[in-house]
């Protein structure tokens, strides 16, 4: 059969990091293949440059057995190639439909034919089960539906190869399930599929080859058929991973976190958070499961102090805790881990070290009165690239430099380097591979072990199963 994509002895060096080093792979029409690798292996790097939006050192690449320029979107999505960000590509300030015609506006007479575009809009969200407001604004919308948006925009034009970077990082298990049955349907059409995930299920269930970079390099291609989870876990990290997590009883204290009839409005206005009631104690771990959209964003940025209040109370160790104030929450206790790194976490333009200590940067020893201590912003920022295995050159560089899950990692270890009396962690593991996911779970059981109570917050039931001590399914903004 012959190949839809060919790449040959692809390289590509960022200053003194090998970032693909002479990696050969191809995919064939109908053909479904996972792309898998530590934070920081290659992937992304590898997917851009077939898009263009990368320019490699050396190697090709074609597409129907045309050599792609380097550099260059407009030819690879004039050869059929698509791609699915895992940095959503949407203008915040757009609706849905102006996100998906951009670049490609229906028009008569050099006017748009928004009627129209909306009406594409509800058809192609309807044919591939990817169900979305066309009038909502992006910037209103949750991560989920958003990331919707960025699979339903690639879909629109018709693509030959479609690369997804991370597509279910964001999506519930039942949207997964869909998206995964789309990808099957694409292929049985002789669309080609190149995935990256970090979510093993996924590759199991619907990979027909699987490819693993490793510091830059392929170590191998296998297939689902003649693996399993834990083999293709060994492939990425290079040591056997741990997939279950292992941790003692919990030993529950005094309540630490109470939170007392809230309610909350969404950006809508809309009640989210409908008079809940539950409380925390330290040295546990207090799982929310539920399909995203039901409150959860609204529960944690209320508790945190981004978001108002409209109703009811929030006590941390008996004191209540300020409406609409993050560093009343910060200092009286509260470590928050958001379910947006890109948008809450950080800020991509700052170093890594500075990112390290953005709650912080006022308080000893990073300060001293008005004046900065930029030697231990240093210092502690090495420390925490070292003891949490940021994977980058130097703490130095900027936020922007790092990979996803290299970034939710500095978020992490910035939140739990701190040993704060209570810890929000919503979606702490989003975007992250096997080895960072057994390593974050550790840091969490070892902050719960040393008393801290743990409000933990996760689209991934696995995960809320394996880490809680006890469970609240949310619903239509209730506990249920």
């Amino acid at each position: 059969m012959s190949q839809l994509l060919e790449i040959e002895n692809l390289t590509k060096f960022f200053g003194s990091v090998h970032a693909n080093d002479q990696i050969s792979l191809s995919v064939a029409p109908g053909e479904i293949v996972a792309l898998l690798g530590e934070n920081g292996a290659g992937k992304s790097t590898l997917v851009k440059s077939v898009f263009g939006l990368v320019k490699p050192d050396s190697g090709t690449i074609k597409v129907k057995g045309k050599e792609i320029p380097y550099g260059d979107t407009a030819t690879a999505i004039a050869n059929g190639v698509g791609m699915v960000h895992q940095h959503f590509q949407l203008v915040p300030v757009m609706t849905v439909t102006e996100n998906l015609i951009l670049g490609d506006e229906p028009t008569s007479t050099g006017f748009i034919k928004m009627r129209k575009a909306r009406k594409d809009a509800e058809e192609i969200s309807e044919r591939f089960g990817l169900a979305v407001n066309p009038d909502a604004v992006i910037e209103d919308l949750p991560v989920g539906m958003a990331q919707r948006v960025e699979i339903l925009k690639a879909l629109r034009r018709d693509v030959s190869l479609l690369i997804l970077d991370e597509p279910t990082a964001v999506l519930t298990p039942q949207e997964t399930d869909e998206l995964l049955e789309v990808l099957r349907n694409l292929a049985k059409k002789g669309v080609g599929v190149l995935f990256i995930t970090h979510k093993l299920r996924e590759v199991m269930a619907v990979a027909d080859r699987v490819v693993v970079l490793r510091n830059g390099k392929l170590v191998g291609t296998t297939s689902p058929k003649e693996s399993s989870e834990a083999k293709l876990a060994q492939m990425m990290v290079g040591r056997e991973v741990v997939l279950d997590v292992e941790k003692d009883i919990a030993k529950p204290g005094q309540a630490a976190l109470v939170v007392s009839e809230m309610s909350v409005l969404d950006d809508r206005k809309l009640e989210a958070v409908k008079a809940i009631s539950f409380e925390v104690k330290s040295g546990e771990i207090l799982g929310i499961a539920g399909v995203e959209g039901n409150g959860q964003r609204e529960l944690v940025e209320a508790i945190c102090g981004m978001r108002n209040r409209v109703s009811g109370s929030v006590r941390l160790l008996g004191s209540d805790l300020p409406n609409l104030n993050p560093k009343a929450a910060h200092q009286a206790g509260v470590s928050h881990i958001p379910e947006d790194r890109e948008k809450h976490g950080l800020v991509s333009s700052y170093s890594i070290a500075e990112n390290l200590v953005l709650n912080q940067y006022d308080e000893s020893p990073f300060a001293n009165g008005w004046l900065r201590n930029l030697s231990a912003v240093a210092d502690n920022g090495a420390k925490l690239v070292s003891d949490f295995d940021i994977r980058t050159p130097s703490a130095s560089l900027p936020a922007s430099s790092l990979s996803g899950g290299n970034k939710q990692k500095t978020v992490v270890a910035r939140e739990l380097s701190q040993a704060k009396k209570v810890v929000i962690a919503a979606q702490p593991t989003r975007g992250v591979d096997v080895g960072s996911i057994e390593f974050i779970h550790k840091q969490l059981i070892a902050a719960r072990d040393k008393g801290a109570a743990i409000l933990l917050v996760s689209a991934e039931l696995d995960e809320v199963l394996s880490l809680s001590d006890r469970i609240a399914v949310i619903y239509g903004g209730k506990i249920v």
